[in-house]
């Protein structure tokens, strides 16, 4: 990931963490849902690494958002 963009990673992991615990999920199964570890679920929402589309699309299904709501960054 660029750094240029690494505010962007923070601010979509930031919505996914919110998501999910809006829905009473834990890391470990929202990663079971999407099929990933729950250390690479860590660290798509701490913007440690970058989301691949697919696994986004997952979340998105998991969590049922769209990607437009993961992308509604607030300032």
């Amino acid at each position: 990931m660029r750094k240029e963009q690494r505010g962007k990673y923070k601010a979509l992991g930031l919505n996914i963490a919110y998501y999910r615990k809006m829905r009473s999920l834990s890391q470990e199964q929202l990663a079971e849902r999407v099929d990933i570890s729950r250390t690479h679920m860590s660290r798509i929402e701490t913007a440690e690494c970058a989301v691949s589309l697919d696994v986004l699309f997952d979340l998105c299904d998991a969590l049922a958002v769209t990607p437009k709501q993961l992308f509604d960054f607030r300032t």
